[in-house]
C-alpha cells in the first residue's frame, strides 16, 4: 500500500459514516413522537413542582396536624370528685387515686406466656379472657379500670412491653350499706348513678383538665409540649344526714325486718324545726363498695319510690280538717255501734265495736266507722284540698332522683264509699317520705316546711295549713293513740312524751286486695316541743304479727329514744317505766 492510499483510508475512518447511511441503523419513527415524549416529561416535572408547591405552601397546616397526630397526644387530667359528708363533717363518700391499665395488643401478645399468665392473675381474670381482650385490631384497649395502686406496681414490674396505665379515681363509701340509699354510687367513669351522687352530679364532678405530650411508638411519654388546662376539683357536699341517727335507724329497721321475717322495710327521720332529713334507710340494701351482685330489690329506695295505702295514719288529717272547718269539736260524740257502717251497697267496719266515742277516742281507738261518719259530713273538695296541701299526689321537691307523687284521684269522681274509705287511708297512695312530711302540720302547730337533704342554716319558709288550735288538739289525740290505752302503747319512750298513729293496710296486686300487709307508724317527740318526726314502714311481715302497733311502733320507740338522746333533747316526761297492757288495742284495717 502506498503512503497516499493509507492517508485517504484514515481520513475516511476519521470522518466516520452517518447512521442514516446504513439501512440497518436508519430511523423509521416519525419526528412528532419524540416531541410528545419530551412534552410528557416536561409536564411531569411541572406536576411535581406544582404538587411540591401545594404541599409546602398551601397544605402546611394540614400536614403538620397529620404528623402531630402520630406522636402528639392530649392527655386528660382527671379532676377529683367532691367529697360528701354528713352534717357533722363525717366523710360519707370520697375519691381515692387508682389506675386504669391499658395495652397495645400487638406488643403485649409478643410477651412470654409466663408473663401473660402473671398479668392475668394480677388483673383477676383468666389468661383466656386476657387474650380475648388483646385479640383486637385496635391500637389501644383497656384491660381493667380502677386498679389499686399496689396492684399496678406489681403489673409494671413485670416489664411487659405495650402495658401502660392512666390516672383515675375510685369512689369509696366508708359507711357502706348503712348509708347506701342516701349517698348512692358512681360508675367506672365517675358519674353519679344513684342517690346524692346522681342528684348533685354537676356540683360534685368538677372540670377535667388536659395537657399535650409527645409519645413514642410504644406509647411512652418522652416530652411535655404544653399544659392546656388545669383540672378544677368538684365541690364538697354537706348533707343534712346525721351519721349517728342514721346508724340507729338502720340497726332498728334491720332487727325488725329479721324479727318479723318481712319482705322489706323503710324508715325516715325528719328534723321538725328545719325540715332536714336526719336519717333515711331501706332494706334490702347493698354495699356500694362492692356491687358485683347488685339486684333491683336492693337498689330501690323504698322511702322515696314505693307507694302504699297509708291506712289509719291518714285519719288525723280527716279529723283535723273537720275540726278546722268546725264540723266537730274534740268532744263531739260519734256513735260507732254496732261497729259497721253501710254506704250504698258496701259495708265498712271496725275490728272491735266500741260504741259511743268522742272524736279524740275515734283517733285513740282508730275507728274506721267513726272516721267515715265524720268524713261524710264534709264536701269531697275539702278533703282533696287538705290532702294536696300537705303534698299528697305531688312529687316531693327534694332534688332526690326517683321520688314519686303517689295517687289522689280528682274529687269530682269520688263516690260516697270512696270518700269514706279515703278518710281512713284506703284508695289513696303515698310514699313514706310524703306521710312523714305531712305530719309536720301536727308537730309545727299547723305549718308545713320543705324537706331538704342538704344541711340548712337558713330559717325555712313555712306555709300554714291548719290553725295552731286545730294542730294542738290533733296532737293531743295522737298522744292518746300512742299511749297505754291507744293502738300503739309500744311506741312510748321513757322520759319523753310521744304522739303518733299506727297504720295497717292490705296490699294491692293486679288491681285486687290480697292478704299481705304493710304495717306503719308515724309519730313525733317530744310532744311539748316536737323535735323529730319518725316514719316507719314494714312490708309483708310474716312471723305472726302484722298490725302497725305491734310491728312498726316498737321501731319508732327505739329510734326516737336513741335519737333524742343523741341530739341532747331534754326529757319532757317523768315516766321512766313503760308498761304495755296485755290487752293493748290494735288498729282497724
Amino acid at each position: 500500500m502506498t503512503r497516499g492510499t493509507s492517508r485517504n483510508s484514515r481520513t475516511a475512518a476519521g470522518k466516520g459514516v452517518p447512521f442514516v447511511a446504513s439501512p440497518v441503523l436508519a430511523t423509521k419513527l416519525p419526528a412528532w413522537r419524540s416531541r410528545v415524549v419530551l412534552f410528557l416529561i416536561f409536564a411531569a416535572f411541572l406536576t411535581l413542582a406544582g404538587r411540591a408547591l401545594w404541599l409546602q405552601g398551601m397544605s402546611t397546616d394540614f400536614l403538620q396536624k397529620q404528623g402531630a397526630s402520630r406522636y402528639a397526644r392530649t392527655l386528660e387530667l382527671p379532676a377529683t370528685r367532691g367529697k360528701i359528708t354528713d352534717r357533722n363533717g363525717q366523710v360519707l363518700a370520697s375519691s381515692i387515686p387508682v389506675r386504669a391499665v391499658w395495652a397495645i395488643p400487638d406488643d403485649v401478645l409478643q410477651s412470654p406466656k409466663d408473663k401473660l399468665q402473671a398479668l392475668a392473675k394480677l388483673l383477676d381474670m383468666s389468661e383466656r379472657d386476657l387474650r380475648r381482650k388483646l385479640d383486637s385490631d385496635r391500637s389501644f384497649v383497656y384491660l381493667k379500670r380502677q386498679v389499686e395502686l399496689d396492684t399496678v406496681d406489681k403489673i409494671l414490674k413485670l416489664g411487659i412491653a405495650g402495658i401502660d396505665t392512666r390516672k383515675e379515681y375510685k369512689r369509696y363509701y366508708p359507711e357502706g350499706e348503712v348509708m347506701a340509699h342516701v349517698v348512692g354510687f358512681t360508675n367506672v367513669e365517675d358519674k353519679g348513678q344513684e342517690g346524692m351522687e346522681l342528684a348533685f352530679q354537676k356540683t360534685l364532678v368538677g372540670v377535667t383538665g388536659n395537657r399535650r405530650v409527645i409519645k413514642d411508638r410504644l406509647g411512652r411519654i418522652v416530652e411535655d409540649i404544653e399544659s392546656v388546662r388545669e383540672p378544677h376539683d368538684g365541690k364538697d357536699l354537706t348533707l343534712s344526714i346525721d351519721s349517728k341517727i342514721q346508724y340507729i335507724a338502720f340497726s332498728a329497721l334491720k332487727d325488725a325486718v329479721e324479727l318479723h321475717k318481712a319482705k322489706a322495710g323503710g324508715i325516715v327521720v325528719l328534723d321538725a324545726k328545719t325540715g332536714e332529713v336526719l336519717a333515711l334507710a331501706n332494706l334490702p340494701t347493698y354495699n356500694p363498695n362492692n356491687r358485683s351482685v347488685l339486684t333491683g330489690a336492693q337498689l330501690r329506695n323504698r322511702v322515696m319510690t314505693d307507694t302504699f295505702e297509708p291506712g289509719s295514719t291518714l285519719k288525723p288529717f280527716t279529723i283535723a280538717l273537720a275540726l278546722e272547718n268546725k264540723y266537730i269539736t274534740p268532744g263531739t260524740m260519734i256513735q260507732t255501734a254496732p261497729g259497721k257502717l253501710k254506704i250504698g251497697t258496701a259495708t265498712i267496719g271496725d275490728a272491735h265495736a266500741s260504741g259511743l266515742l268522742s272524736v279524740a277516742q275515734v283517733i285513740e281507738k282508730s275507728s274506721n266507722v267513726g272516721t267515715a261518719k265524720i268524713a261524710l259530713q264534709m264536701e269531697p273538695h275539702e278533703m282533696w284540698d287538705m290532702f294536696t296541701s300537705v303534698g299528697f299526689g305531688q312529687q316531693p321537691k327534694v332534688g332526690f332522683p326517683g321520688a314519686v307523687a303517689g295517687r289522689v284521684r280528682p274529687y269530682k269522681s269520688w263516690r260516697p264509699i270512696e270518700q269514706a274509705t279515703m278518710s281512713y287511708g284506703h284508695g289513696i297512695s303515698v310514699s313514706l317520705l310524703q306521710i312523714a312530711h305531712a305530719y309536720m302540720i301536727f308537730a309545727r302547730d299547723g305549718e308545713i316546711i320543705p324537706v331538704t337533704f342538704q344541711r340548712s342554716t337558713d330559717q325555712p319558709i313555712a306555709q300554714r295549713v291548719i290553725s295552731e288550735k286545730t294542730a294542738r288538739a290533733t296532737r293531743g289525740m295522737l298522744e292518746m293513740a300512742a299511749g297505754p290505752t291507744g293502738t300503739a302503747p309500744q311506741a312510748q319512750v321513757p322520759g319523753y312524751r310521744v304522739a303518733g298513729k299506727t297504720g295497717t293496710a292490705y296490699k294491692i296486686e293486679k288491681g285486687q286486695y290480697v292478704k299481705k300487709y304493710v304495717s306503719s307508724f308515724v309519730g313525733f317527740a317530744p310532744v311539748s316541743d316536737p323535735r323529730i318526726i319518725v316514719a316507719v314502714m314494714i312490708d309483708e311481715p310474716s312471723a305472726g304479727k302484722h298490725y302497725g302497733g305491734q310491728v312498726a311502733a316498737p321501731i319508732f320507740s327505739t329510734v326516737t329514744a336513741n335519737a333524742l338522746r343523741s341530739m341532747n333533747v331534754a326529757p319532757d316526761s317523768s315516766i321512766t317505766n313503760i308498761i304495755i297492757p296485755a290487752d293493748a288495742a290494735v288498729e282497724n284495717m
